[in-house]
């Protein structure tokens, strides 16, 4: 299976100092497919395609073809991603905006590495071949690295792309779990034998309140500079670090909290993951009259995108496929008497004596409706409560 992994290196101040500029240089590659791609569309009403766009962009700039090329497939996905998410009646817009920087990419033989030594090659320029570039890594792999790609978060790194040569699992069981995604908490499962689990997700409630105080506390003292001073710069470095500090423990608790989950749908012997689909949740909340202003802030930061995304791919290396289900009415019918109401507590209680935790009450009705077609009653046995931290 293909994975990813971020490593610092060392170079000396003029390779540095090239590495920044070649992210400078990929950033108006990706303005240069923008605007080619604008151009094309006004002179025919046709979009641009690959071989035009490879085309186009062809000796233009001192990086090699292949860097080139890999910020052009990038547009090009951009692109396609929107085309798909407007099929399914999404109306996001088409790549558009302007980039100083972009992120470049050596994939094939444009780099070469022997042990912790990189080597990046720069192509031909003006006839001549340029330099290469050298850096130390400060690890290496013992396996086949197939891209290297630059990132920055707060100072350079080396993204390395390798297959681990581990292959998926057979999976020849039949049970399935479904997953009622929560912003308070975060996971709430319910599995086909009665065994279920919730893992809460107060820890990133906590970051997120931490991170919002501090950026609002920054922009008002942002405000009153003079945009581009000395002190707003200051500030602003502030502003990046906090937002760059929070990213990475919100990313530490998310793998934490859906590595727990994965582990405890193999103890269960799951071939099948049920997710409730949570899409849209977050829109035009400002339209709706109850949606009070913190509500609407925690939906903005809940993380269900990539929750779905960590899920997924955890759970494929155990060969259980994850499926998406509506949620129409899961946390509000009554899989006993059929009635429907909202509560407002953690425990769903209902007329007839029916009563469950909200949010596995919500799961057993993503499972029931799957298993049956119509929201059934689940007799739970084993209940586990986690926290992520």
């Amino acid at each position: 299976m293909f994975r990813t992994l971020k490593v610092g290196f060392k170079a000396n101040k003029q390779i540095i100092d090239q590495l920044f500029d070649i992210r400078r240089t990929c950033g108006q590659v990706w303005n240069d497919c923008v605007s080619l791609a604008r151009y094309y569309h006004r002179l025919g009403g046709k979009w641009i395609t690959k071989t035009q766009l490879q085309k186009e962009l062809k000796g233009l700039y001192p990086i090699h073809s292949q860097t080139i090329q890999a910020v052009a497939h990038k547009f090009l996905d951009a692109r396609e991603g929107t085309l798909e998410a407007r099929k399914k009646g999404l109306n996001p817009r088409y790549p558009w905006k302007f980039k100083n920087q972009f992120n470049p990419k050596w994939v094939d033989e444009s780099f070469s590495i022997k042990g912790k030594k990189l080597t990046l090659s720069l192509g031909n320029w003006n006839g001549k071949r340029q330099k290469a570039l050298v850096l130390t890594l400060a690890k290496s792999i013992p396996f086949e690295v197939k891209e290297v790609e630059l990132v920055f978060d707060q100072n350079l790194y080396i993204c390395l792309s390798y297959d681990d040569g581990k292959e998926t699992e057979e999976n020849s069981n039949t049970q399935t779990a479904a997953v009622d995604p929560g912003e308070i908490h975060t996971i709430a499962s319910v599995h086909e034998n009665g065994n279920s689990i919730i893992i809460t997700g107060r820890k990133l409630r906590s970051i997120h309140r931490l991170r919002n105080k501090k950026l609002r506390e920054l922009q008002k003292l942002m405000s009153r500079c003079k945009k581009h001073s000395r002190q707003w710069k200051k500030y602003n470095r502030a502003k990046q670090y906090i937002l760059s500090k929070s990213e990475k423990q919100l990313k530490y608790h998310l793998h934490k909290t859906t590595k727990q989950f994965v582990e405890w749908c193999v103890e269960n012997n799951t071939k099948t993951i049920l997710i409730g689909d949570t899409e849209g949740v977050q829109k035009n909340t400002k339209k709706k009259r109850k949606t009070n202003k913190n509500l609407r802030q925690k939906l903005s930061n809940w993380s269900f995108g990539k929750i779905n995304h960590y899920i997924k791919y955890k759970a494929e290396t155990y060969g259980i496929e994850t499926i998406k289900r509506k949620e129409h009415y899961t946390s509000q019918e009554c899989p006993s008497c059929g009635n429907r109401k909202k509560t407002k507590g953690r425990v769903y209680k209902c007329r007839c004596g029916y009563e469950c935790h909200r949010d596995l009450h919500g799961a057993g009705n993503i499972l029931t409706e799957y298993l049956y077609e119509n929201f059934r009653v689940i007799k739970h046995k084993d209940h586990i409560y986690l926290r992520a931290s």
